[in-house]
């Protein structure tokens, strides 16, 4: 039963670090296009942001496979 509760968050993980990954690279190359600094840095967080979740998900999903 707990893995059936475990299976939507790790989904909702996955899509968020997509989606993160997404808009940060959009909002990267718009501020690197139109010298915007703030935009560049959003851009830079929400990648990381991303990243982080998604190597979390895979950390996570690694812990639960026998050696």
């Amino acid at each position: 039963m707990a893995v059936a509760v475990e299976r939507p968050i790790l989904l909702i993980k996955k899509l968020g670090g997509i989606l993160l990954l997404f808009f940060g690279l959009l909002l990267t190359a718009l501020g690197l296009s139109d010298d915007s600094t703030g935009l560049t840095t959003l851009g830079i967080l929400l990648l990381a942001a991303g990243a982080i979740l998604m190597v979390l998900k895979i950390i996570r999903r690694n812990q639960n496979t026998p050696l």
